[in-house]
């Protein structure tokens, strides 16, 4: 297990394959694992790091809050750690939170940007959002907090054939759902509470990909549209029939799209 050890946390991170370098960013109930599909893909032809952020996966658990731009932080201090002076970046969600910033603080260490169900402003609905399921991640029940999450990150579409999975996934992960784990969710919603780069993100310089989906309830595809027209040398596409899971509801096509991009 490989981790970059800073003054205040150790950051977990994994590398696969070779190539220009590719470094995706968790949602914010992801860790390192949510990729393996993808890694196996996607190390064929590049360079590919995943890693948890503070208070996910294998990472360190934080005592006190902390401001999204933390991660932001952690990401350069790893490149200068694994001597990488350029990267692609990908993010989903909560990643792609962090990747728009440090694309702001960052821009002599960014090749390409993707930026895929995302927004440039954490606008009230979806602070009400993260607040309900911060209440939820409170019960310390993960049947209940799966049951109020779930149907707004997975589309209808999904829902409505891949049920089984859905509870099933459900039944799995709720073996082993920690306090620890809860607590540690409670923060990072916190932390993206009042995420605004709204004003800001005209000045991204990367080429960038934005990947928005049709049936995504959380980052509807006319803001990521909106995203697009403000950031100059920009592309956006849009996937159907799929939510804010997208990258999971079509891990094949997801894949295709960032090889694409990228080559």
């Amino acid at each position: 297990m490989s981790y970059l050890k800073l003054h205040d946390a150790n950051i977990y991170y994994e590398r696969n394959g070779c190539g220009k370098t590719l470094v995706l960013l968790n949602g914010i109930m992801m860790s390192t694992t949510s990729w393996t599909y993808h890694v196996e893909k996607l190390a064929k032809i590049f360079d590919v790091i995943t890693l948890d952020f503070r208070d996910q996966g294998n990472s360190s658990k934080m005592k006190d809050g902390y401001d999204l731009s933390v991660h932001s932080n952690d990401l350069s201090n790893l490149l200068e750690h694994l001597k990488i002076r350029k990267a692609s970046i990908l993010g989903v969600s909560y990643g792609a939170h962090v990747a728009e910033i440090f694309a702001l603080e960052h821009p002599d260490k960014i090749e390409k940007l993707i930026l895929s169900n995302a927004v440039d402003k954490t606008d009230n609905y979806l602070r009400e959002l993260g607040r309900a399921w911060e209440i939820a991640a409170q019960t310390y029940d993960a049947t209940l907090f799966f049951k109020v999450s779930l149907p707004t990150i997975y589309s209808r579409t999904f829902y409505n054939s891949h049920l089984d999975w859905v509870e099933s996934r459900i039944k799995t992960f709720s073996k082993v759902m920690t306090r620890e784990w809860f607590d540690a969710f409670i923060r990072l919603s916190k932390s993206e509470a009042y995420f605004d780069v709204s004003k800001d993100i005209s000045k991204i310089v990367a080429p960038t990909l934005l990947i928005a989906a049709e049936e995504d309830m959380i980052t509807p595809k006319s803001i990521m549209e909106r995203m697009h027209k403000k950031i100059k040398d920009s592309l956006i596409v849009s996937i159907p029939q799929a939510g804010h899971a997208a990258f999971l509801e079509k891990a094949d096509l997801f894949c295709d799209i960032i090889k694409g991009f990228l080559n």
